[in-house]
């Protein structure tokens, strides 16, 4: 089984879109005789998210961590008390591809760390930080990108290195800088990256929104 994970604190408003492109991409590796379930922990939420969640037939989780290293520890705990022999990580403002958990799979690796694109840039951010952002970021084959949006990692890899760390933020560095050290295979790749939001009032602090924060 394939377990994904989704942290959400307070989305509502980009929810619905992160649920039905996972949708199509459960369908996809269904159809080619994977089981996959879907588990959004939903972390301090006091918006519509679990009626979001509901709408789309997705099961949820709700804990009061207020950490999304936590958050996402323990849905993938969940996951592994079911039987998943893969975690796949995306957030709820990311969309990923519909050949997303396939190509994670396909990789035959312990880890498999992907890119990430902004799916559509605000009107006054795509001059110059549009620009600068691209000009840093290599969506290419072998980069060293690591994003929670788009992170798949192997059930036995995951228990050696104890899994993720209740962090506030940078749990996904985290897990992969324990995995390196362990000798886990990796594999960085360009190949099904995932469309994510540039917004820069992000829920979870030092994460993606902040990082382009920083830049503008």
């Amino acid at each position: 089984m394939i377990g994904v994970v989704i942290p959400a604190h307070n989305e509502a408003r980009r929810l619905g879109r992160c649920l039905k492109a996972m949708a199509a991409a459960a369908a996809l590796a269904e159809q080619a005789g994977q089981a996959v379930a879907v588990l959004v922990v939903l972390d301090r939420c006091i918006d519509g998210s679990a009626q979001v969640c509901a709408r789309h037939g997705v099961e949820t989780i709700a804990v009061e961590a207020g950490s999304v290293g936590m958050a996402r520890r323990i849905g993938a705990q969940v996951m592994l008390e079911r039987g998943a022999q893969w975690i796949a990580c995306t957030d709820a403002d990311s969309q990923v591809p519909a050949h997303w958990l396939l190509s994670q799979l396909a990789c035959t690796a312990d880890v498999v760390c992907g890119t990430v694109h902004v799916a559509r840039w605000q009107p006054w951010q795509r001059g110059a930080l549009r620009q600068l952002y691209l000009s840093r970021y290599e969506a290419r084959e072998g980069h060293r990108h690591i994003h929670g949006a788009n992170l798949g990692i192997c059930a036995r890899a995951y228990a050696r290195v104890g899994g993720f760390q209740p962090l506030a933020a940078h749990e996904d560095v985290q897990l992969v800088r324990d995995l390196e050290a362990d000798g886990a295979h990796i594999v960085w790749t360009a190949k099904h990256s995932v469309a994510t939001s540039s917004r820069i009032d992000s829920r979870a602090r030092e994460g993606f929104g902040d990082y382009l924060a920083s830049l503008a």
